[in-house]
């Protein structure tokens, strides 16, 4: 099994409350005041309050380029990974003691907001005294998913390398794509929901030398199933233009919840022997209200078991895949009690489903 002993973030410096945002975008597009009225709602019901950004109100009122984005990203990216990173390695909410950058055996790097060859994994290598024998995993484009898919694939390697440890560094500057001349309503929903935010989840191996670090109750994964949708390429991800990523968001998200991830979601209950009453809790990355209330609909259970969900849709935003360790974290601070199971899960450009079952330990 894969135990995920430790979280940290790195929160963007600029936070802005859901009502000046509002007050931005009646600066930045040029709608009637009968369209300014019918797309304001959107802000009002994402159930968003307060999101954070690698760059303040004045940056999202001029034109950008691809080339001034991407090396922008670049260079808040390595900073906000690196807080991540030192966030987790030395947490004492979360560790006993310090976890040594030269006991992290692989790095797999999850993002969908900037490029960069060579990878960001290697200018946080080169930050920080990890050793030059490390392994490394770039993972790209999975957009929401990214995170629950990044655990997935860290799970999969500590399985065949039971001794070993990874860090896992989900990093999403979603401001850094804004486009001040995409009027399209896909572009308006995005402004309202997405914020910047970076995420390291510290996993080891179940015969690591280094578990005895944990301190709290934590979660071990006890196994993943990913699920496509066929010919769904269309619903959410990038159409790439010249001034770098336009975002393509489908209304049809949540009806996808009731049909394609209910089939996943249930299949999942199956092949596991459980029921949703024998879930503790949902660490559900939060796509956003709509998406939130159709999971539970679905699942048919309280507010109560996504509540961390919703928070950090409230203090945070989406902020694509870093979102569910921002969630993750918020349930370990919880101190579950061992032996109570968790679902943990992400939906992405695919249009793709992935969940994990948890269960906690002391």
């Amino acid at each position: 099994m894969t135990t995920i002993c430790s979280i940290g973030l790195g929160i963007p410096e600029f936070n802005i409350e859901q009502e000046e945002i509002k007050g931005i975008v009646k600066e930045i597009f040029s709608y009637s005041d009968k369209q300014i009225n019918r797309l304001l709602p959107v802000f009002d019901h994402a159930a968003v309050n307060n999101r954070q950004f690698a760059v303040d109100q004045s940056w999202f009122l001029k034109e950008h380029s691809f080339k001034e984005k991407n090396d922008l990203y670049q260079v808040e990216a390595k900073k906000y990974s690196l807080a991540a990173i030192d966030d987790c390695l030395r947490n004492p909410e979360f560790l006993n003691d310090v976890m040594p950058y030269e006991a992290i055996d692989m790095i797999i790097f999850v993002s969908s907001t900037g490029i960069a060859t060579p990878s960001m994994d290697v200018h946080l290598m080169n930050a920080r005294p990890f050793r030059q024998d490390i392994s490394r995993m770039p993972l790209w484009g999975l957009g929401c998913a990214g995170g629950a898919i990044g655990l997935s694939r860290a799970h999969d390697w500590l399985t065949a390398h039971p001794d070993k440890t990874v860090l896992i560094i989900c990093c999403e500057l979603c401001s850094l794509t804004f486009q001040k001349g995409d009027s399209k309503k896909s572009n308006m929903v995005g402004t309202a929901l997405f914020g910047d935010g970076v995420s390291a989840a510290l996993a080891m191996g179940s015969n690591s030398p280094y578990l005895s670090l944990s301190k709290t109750s934590t979660p071990k994964v006890i196994t993943a199933s990913s699920f496509l949708k066929r010919d769904s390429e269309d619903v959410m991800g990038w159409e790439i233009n010249d001034l770098g990523f336009e975002v393509v968001f489908k209304k049809n998200i949540p009806s996808l919840v009731d049909s394609f991830w209910r089939d996943h979601v249930m299949n999942f209950f199956e092949q596991t022997n459980l029921f949703e009453k024998d879930i503790h809790s949902f660490i559900s990355h939060p796509g956003g209200r709509k998406v939130m209330e159709a999971m539970e609909e679905v699942l048919q259970c309280s507010k109560d078991k996504l509540k961390q969900s919703y928070q950090v849709l409230s203090d945070h935003g989406n902020m694509s895949s870093a979102t569910v360790l921002y969630v993750l974290r918020e349930w370990m601070k919880q101190n579950i009690i061992s032996g109570e199971k968790s679902i943990l899960s992400a939906l992405g450009p695919g249009f793709s489903s992935e969940l994990l079952l948890l269960e906690w330990y002391e």
